[in-house]
């Protein structure tokens, strides 16, 4: 199991123990199609439910784990138009459309296998009547609105190689006046560089950079090997091929990773870190690549420029170059359609080469 896998498996492990039975075995039940990560995400969501029906007099345990069966059995309409409308506007944290959606989908996966799934010791079903089969839950994210969201905050072009060039020099001319900051980037310069190059020339995700260990890579043949999300066989690496401009960011990073970060033997992790005061590196975490990226980011004139948005901008361009079947797989997407936000993006672009190709 990967690094990220099985602290969000531990997570799991703990938070459903203060969930109903029920849910307990409702997660059981889909542990072995979607994972860890996933099911925490289950978990936070009915907490939030279960924290509201509460709250709200629907339910009279005195803590989740408590919350009965009747009670979800007797829910009105009206209830889950409360539930939706306290979603959308409470004060603390008030959600988007997306993740309320998000948030009623959950749920229905819920209640579903409850009313058509599970069943009590005389084969009736555990929930006789199901009030969310009756919410409708409109596709929000659709590729065309996704790609509109991304114009303008991806790489494009030049700025990818831009980009890492700042990284590596660009970055210490405009905190010259900033010793502490200076010093962080002649630290560590080599190893920010090579990750966001080999995110922008392979399209990894982040969880997938840090999950990625020192035998995963395969330099002469330009390919690493990853655990890629949705696929929950633990023994199955998927091959995944990067550019030119990465191996030789890899090669210079790889000289100095065990006398920079005093990475001892026993570590796998590619991308390593020396916190202050430590006298041995570890694993990069996902927080820090974040971090590391939105820092070089804004310096670079790219606010909104994410992590994820190194992601997109990897994508788009290959997409330029290929078609979407092999962009789907080069991204490890489940479906094309996911796809499609490429072909979204690229339309300008690619109307520009049809009216080239018509010309004379």
């Amino acid at each position: 199991m990967n690094v990220q896998k099985e602290q969000d498996r531990k997570k799991l492990d703990d938070k459903v123990l203060t969930m109903p039975w029920y849910v307990q075995q409702f997660i059981d039940y889909k542990l072995p199609d979607l994972s860890p990560s996933t099911l925490l995400e289950y978990i936070r969501d009915y907490e939030t439910f279960f924290n509201w029906l509460r709250a709200e007099g629907l339910s009279a345990a005195p803590d989740n784990g408590k919350v009965t069966l009747e009670e979800l059995e007797v829910l009105r309409m009206e209830d889950v138009v409360s539930y939706r409308l306290y979603l959308t506007t409470r004060r603390e944290s008030a959600n988007s459309k997306i993740t309320v959606s998000r948030k009623l989908s959950s749920m229905r996966s819920l209640f579903h296998y409850l009313s058509q799934i599970a069943e009590d010791d005389n084969f009736y079903p555990l929930l006789k009547r199901n009030i969310m089969a009756k919410v409708e839950i409109k596709r929000i994210h659709k590729p065309k609105d996704t790609a509109a969201k991304l114009k303008g905050k991806i790489l494009e072009e030049d700025e990818l190689l831009e980009f890492i060039g700042y990284i590596m020099d660009g970055y210490a001319k405009d905190v010259a006046n900033n010793k502490q900051a200076l010093h962080a980037h002649e630290l560590n310069k080599e190893r920010d560089a090579c990750i966001a190059s080999l995110i922008l020339n392979s399209g990894l995700r982040v969880s997938e950079v840090v999950n990625l260990n020192v035998d995963d890579l395969d330099m002469n043949n330009k390919m690493l090997y990853v655990y890629r999300k949705g696929n929950n066989d633990e023994t199955f690496k998927t091959p995944v091929y990067f550019r030119e401009q990465a191996r030789d960011d890899l090669a210079q990073y790889l000289t100095l990773r065990q006398s920079r970060y005093k990475v001892p033997k026993r570590e796998k992790a590619l991308f390593a870190a020396l916190p202050n005061g430590q006298q041995e590196g570890g694993r990069m975490t996902k927080r820090a690549i974040q971090a590391m990226i939105i820092k070089y980011a804004k310096r670079f004139g790219k606010p909104y420029l994410t992590v994820h948005k190194l992601r997109h901008s990897f994508a788009t361009d290959y997409y330029l170059q290929n078609d979407i079947y092999k962009t789907k797989e080069q991204l490890g997407h489940a479906s094309t359609e996911t796809t499609e936000v490429y072909a979204h993006l690229t339309d300008k672009t690619m109307s520009e080469a049809i009216e080239r190709r018509l010309e004379p």
